[in-house]
């Protein structure tokens, strides 16, 4: 994470919210193999837990039980020009969001699997509204429970969450109002809006 403090993103709460709503992570670890990471759809539990699955076949899938590991959830992110400062001496960065939470991974049992992957859809599908949402109950008889085979679930027992807005908080309010309008004429409406919000 940046060692800025400027750029800190609140809490560990402001931290779970906001790997929830993003859902989806890089899972690194440290193995016996190496070092691998995964890319997996996450849910995050009421007591601050990271759970996500992973396909048997992928190659992480054998070390991760009982490793230390960080689960990196990236949001939006920009270029930002010095142009668009409007003042001399400028160089260029990137602004962005994120979170990484840190701890040691364990496999769970295969009746947990249902749970989880219910969580994670009915978290998304609530955002499609109005579309009625999706459910396992929709597939045909046997074919859910004939899919899960293939997927295992895993947990990231969290003892740390950390978390970076790097939304140009360094700059001056002039400065600022620089990045936003570069941002909005390259259709980046979502990064200038999170510059321009009270921080």
């Amino acid at each position: 994470m940046h060692p800025d403090p400027a750029f800190r993103l609140g809490d560990a709460t402001a931290c779970r919210a906001f790997a929830a709503d993003r859902g989806f992570a890089h899972i690194f670890a440290c193995t016996a193999d190496g070092p691998i990471v995964a890319h997996a759809p996450v849910e995050v539990t009421a007591d601050g837990r990271l759970r996500f699955h992973l396909a048997r076949r992928n190659r992480a899938f054998a070390g991760l039980d009982g490793a230390r590991g960080i689960a990196s959830i990236a949001g939006p992110d920009a270029y930002v020009s010095p142009d668009w400062y409007d003042a001399p001496d400028q160089v260029p960065t990137w602004n962005y969001v994120a979170v990484e939470a840190h701890g040691t991974i364990r496999r769970l049992p295969d009746d947990a699997l249902p749970g989880q992957l219910d969580a994670i859809s009915a978290a998304h599908e609530v955002k499609l509204a109005p579309k009625p949402a999706w459910t396992r109950h929709k597939m045909g008889p046997g074919r859910f429970a004939a899919m899960l085979g293939a997927i295992a679930t895993f947990e990231l027992d969290v003892a740390e969450w950390r978390g970076t807005a790097k939304l140009s908080q360094n700059k001056s309010a002039t400065q600022r109002a620089g990045v936003i309008a570069g941002l909005r004429a390259i259709g980046r409406e979502d990064m200038a809006a999170l510059i321009g919000a009270d921080r």
